[in-house]
């Protein structure tokens, strides 16, 4: 694709690339790509181009083929567990228990394969964002074409409404603004200039560009395509998503773990078991089938089920909540989260800017009430509201500041499914809002003096002005803007009965800034009343120095009021907070201090991109986790960014909206869109979707993902010491050339009722007290600690000693060989009953917690009593499972022994309560 320097070449992110096209002045650019700002390109250079530089539309991911997407979902050792329990169950002619375990598997190859296709989905609704018409200029005629046939050098025309379909180098303007929060972060739009920029200029601030995906909001502009297809900023966006790997939760890399080491030590004790029978002279026929037997007792096959039934609660627990997950392991990933990445714009704040403070040359005023909702007042600054105020009998030029703001606008507010939204440029919409908040209606003032004439925002102007005629008071000019601009524009300033004073410059700007130091966004407004119109044409020559100013209108996207008090929660559970923001410095660390984020970049606890750049990779590390806020930041940054913090050991949550959030939605442990103001790319790259786009729903997210680990260990607590200690008594069967406790059909019976009727139980387990007030679990932590691996192995040797202890007593107390196997299968079920509610805490007692809070297991018991008196007296059951009838004396003896496990367990738990 080499061709003439500068066509089709991408600026990188940081400027450093040879055609940095935004700093370059637009003639130079046009002849570098060889095209006319006047006639565009002529046919065959179009078709030419076309050939060379291919569709402009994002590459296809190279996915590897729906083969290797379905072979992938095998490489687990949880699998391999799973396939090896049911070729063992097949072994032993019990082919419906293998079906079961083969179905499992089958399940889990779908759940896998399906969540790779979504994620493949980020890159499809990325790719098609570029696919949009595009008003073109070829041979100087105008046309419409399909986005995907533009070239580099083609000239675009662009319009409000419009999506941009290629990076454009603006080449004129006319107060154009665009929207570019879906790749920058910037959260209002922007206001466009085809003056040459520093070539350092970062992308959010190239304001001489208009780039691919984003949209226009207001003004006209043309522009020449300087990037199309995969070479755009877009194409840039949807290369990292490609490169970036899922990673595995630390749920899965646990399991992983565990059940390896769990497969070779059953096979190895299998293999021990079988070798010392045949060394005794056990026929090898017998020997292999009881080995076979202490490989299926040791076996969990119902751990795959309550992994996904516990997180499948889970995520019905956080959809209640207002987070919808869309992978279900990331559900425990959020508990061990420890540092959480955060937008800020709709996040932290409520993403409706707001007007909150009020100044005139006659006081200062609060605006209370939050977003675009008629709710709130205005009042005087640290006073109660007053009805006069409502009225303006008191500050005439607070009546005009309201009544410039709302009439000098072309943005409406509107009520869509319950609530209030902007339609147009916020600011403006926010102006709207406080007008009516002080009960001044603009259309009523419209409808009086209609709109005779427009001076549009630009960059240039930095204000807007409005000419209204009046039948009875010639025409009124109203303006609202930047305030060192209004201010050339006035010759004076209204006092509190509208009357024309001195204008006190020097004032205004204190005020100005002591407005923006809190983190306001500061516009003035200023009127005059012509009674003989205004000679000739609205223009800045005609204004300057006629206007009076009115006052100062103060605004923000205030912080949302639940998120002060989630950052808190986060800091108390050890989970750290940052920022990160393509917003400006000041903004960010305004908004980060107001929700508890102490951040300034004296201390190096605020970033931007640029310092981000000057950090080498060494140093990096250190400086993000030292940082609380990140400003002024691009895609790859925060790729970085995430990056550092996972080499630092973290286990990174991150959140986003835009197409700029994709790659490190993609990239973090856990990525988190915004439901409400979030892009397809986000949502599709991301593995939770908040509803409410509230950072205090990732707090409530987080609580839930701790206490599914809780009950997920808690299972695993409860069912290892059933299977250890059913394969150490077949084990010790062989070394002692005995005939068998427990059968092989007696082993699954005991696995999977009991793991179905009891265990899954836990699952439902409410959340434990103090969940919050712990630190996030070291990620190199194993699943189970020292102290839980002791408790298991008490317990197996409880069941072990008393299945070996009741077997040989029936059986010495003339019982058959079937009635005392089902006094021993007896035995582990009703142990299992009795520790199942000692696992429901790790450290209080089953009186502590209470019986009857979860209601689940109650049930359980219930089910898992009816099946065991089932399979004890119903004759087919006896006939399949070789059992028979026992007497009260051996329940009796059953339930004692269950009890003094109990009590054992309990003891243990009280010694040992606080090494959990």
């Amino acid at each position: 694709m080499a061709g003439p320097p500068g066509i089709g070449a991408r600026p990188a992110g940081n400027g450093s690339r040879e055609a940095a096209h935004h700093g370059l002045p637009a003639h130079e650019v046009l002849l570098l790509l060889e095209t006319d700002a006047e006639r565009g390109l002529d046919h065959g250079t179009v078709t030419a181009r076309r050939e060379r530089f291919g569709a402009n539309v994002l590459p296809p991911a190279n996915d590897g083929g729906l083969l290797r997407k379905i072979l992938r979902q095998f490489n687990n050792p949880l699998i391999y567990v799973l396939l090896a329990a049911a070729a063992v169950t097949m072994v032993l002619g019990e082919y419906l228990d293998s079906g079961v375990i083969l179905a499992v598997v089958l399940i889990n190859t779908l759940v896998g394969l399906v969540q790779e296709v979504r994620a493949e989905a980020a890159l499809d609704a990325l790719r098609s964002m570029v696919h949009t018409p595009a008003t073109v200029i070829r041979n100087g005629e105008r046309r419409e074409v399909p986005s995907e046939d533009l070239v580099p050098g083609d000239l675009v025309l662009v319009e409000a409404g419009n999506k941009i379909p290629a990076d454009l180098r603006l080449v004129r303007l006319a107060g154009l603004k665009v929207d570019e929060s879906a790749l920058t972060g910037e959260s209002d739009p922007v206001a466009k200039d085809p003056v040459a920029l520093p070539p350092g200029t970062p992308v959010a601030d190239r304001r001489n560009m208009a780039y691919s995906g984003t949209l226009v909001t207001a003004g006209t502009g043309a522009g020449v395509a300087v990037a199309t297809g995969g070479e755009t900023e877009l194409g840039e966006i949807h290369r990292l998503m490609g490169s970036v790997q899922s990673l595995a939760t630390p749920l899965t890399q646990k399991l992983a773990r565990f059940s390896m080491t769990l497969t070779v030590a059953i096979l190895a004790l299998a293999a021990v078991a079988f070798a010392a029978g045949v060394a005794r002279g056990q026929p090898a026929a017998l020997t292999f089938t009881a080995a076979v037997a202490l490989a299926v007792g040791a076996i969990p096959e119902g751990l795959p089920a309550a992994v996904t039934v516990t997180l499948a609660i889970g995520v019905r627990r956080m959809a209640r909540r207002r987070a919808v997950v869309r992978r279900l392991p990331v559900v425990e990933t959020l508990g061990s989260t420890t540092v959480i990445c955060s937008d800020k714009t709709g996040t932290f704040t409520e993403n409706q800017m707001t007007v909150r403070a009020l100044w005139t040359p006659a006081g200062r005023y609060e605006v209370t009430g939050s977003g675009y909702g008629p709710e709130g007042a205005i009042r005087p600054a640290g006073g109660p509201a007053a009805d006069m105020l409502r009225e303006h009998r008191h500050d005439e030029a607070l009546r005009w500041s309201l009544l410039a703001g709302a009439a000098c606008n072309d943005s409406t507010v509107v009520r869509e499914d319950g609530a209030w939204v902007a339609k147009g440029d916020p600011t403006e919409a926010a102006m709207l809002v406080s007008a009516g908040k002080g009960g001044v209606d603009g259309q009523v003032f419209l409808a009086d003096a209609p709109r005779t004439g427009t001076l549009a925002f630009t960059s240039e102007r930095q204000y807007m002005a409005t000419i209204h005629g009046r039948a009875d008071a010639g025409a009124i000019v109203l303006a609202k803007g930047s305030v060192e601009r209004i201010l050339d524009l006035c010759g004076s300033q209204l006092d509190a009965a509208g009357r024309e004073i001195p204008l006190q410059r020097t004032e205004v700007l204190a005020e100005a800034h002591r407005l923006a130091r809190t983190g306001l966004r500061v516009l003035a407004t200023a009127m005059v009343q012509l009674p003989d119109g205004l000679p000739g044409t609205l223009s800045d020559a005609r204004l300057r120095g006629r206007l009076s100013l009115t006052g100062l209108q103060a605004m923000q996207d205030p912080p949302r009021q639940a998120a002060a008090a989630a950052v808190a929660a986060c800091h108390q559970a050890g989970v750290a907070v940052k920022m990160i923001t393509g917003d400006h410095l000041g903004t960010a660390v305004s908004i980060a201090s107001a929700v508890g984020l102490a951040a300034s970049r004296e201390t190096g606890t605020a970033l931007t991109g640029a310092d981000i750049d000057a950090l080498s990779p060494a140093k990096l590390p250190a400086a993000v986790e030292k940082a609380n806020v990140f400003a002024r930041v691009s895609p790859e940054q925060k790729l970085r960014l995430i990056g550092a913090l996972q080499e630092r050991g973290h286990v990174a949550a991150m959140t986003g909206d835009g197409v700029n959030d994709a790659p490190a939605l993609r990239q973090a442990n856990v990525g988190i869109a915004m439901g409400r103001s979030g892009t397809e790319v986000a949502k599709e790259a991301a593995d939770i979707v908040l509803t409410d786009d509230d950072f205090a729903t990732i707090e409530a997210a987080v609580e839930e993902g701790r206490n599914v680990f809780d009950n997920l260990t808690k299972f695993i607590v409860w069912t290892l010491p059933t299977n250890m200690g059913e394969g150490l008594v077949i084990l010790a069967a062989i070394l002692l050339g005995t005939t068998l406790p427990i059968l092989p059909t007696q082993i699954l019976w005991i696995n999977m009722t009991t793991a179905v009727a009891l265990g899954l139980m836990l699952a439902f387990e409410p959340k434990e007290p103090g969940l919050m007030s712990r630190p996030p679990r070291d990620p190199a932590r194993p699943l189970l600690t020292w102290a839980l691996t002791l408790r298991i192995l008490l317990v197996s040797a409880l069941l072990v000693g008393g299945t070996w202890w009741i077997f040989g007593l029936e059986l010495a107390a003339g019982a058959s060989v079937a009635e005392a196997r089902t006094a021993a299968v007896n035995l582990f079920v009703a142990v299992e009953l009795f520790y199942l509610f000692s696992c429901r805490s790790f450290t209080r007692s089953a009186w502590r917690i209470g019986f009857f809070s979860n209601r689940w297991i109650i049930l359980g018991v219930l089910v898992q009593a009816a099946g065991q008196l089932a399979i004890t007296y119903a004759p087919a059951m006896n006939g399949l499972f070789h059992t028979a009838p026992i007497t009260a004396d051996a329940w009796l003896r059953i339930l004692g022994i269950a009890a003094l496990a109990s009590v054992v367990v309990g003891a243990e738990k009280l010694l040992r309560r606080n090494r959990y």
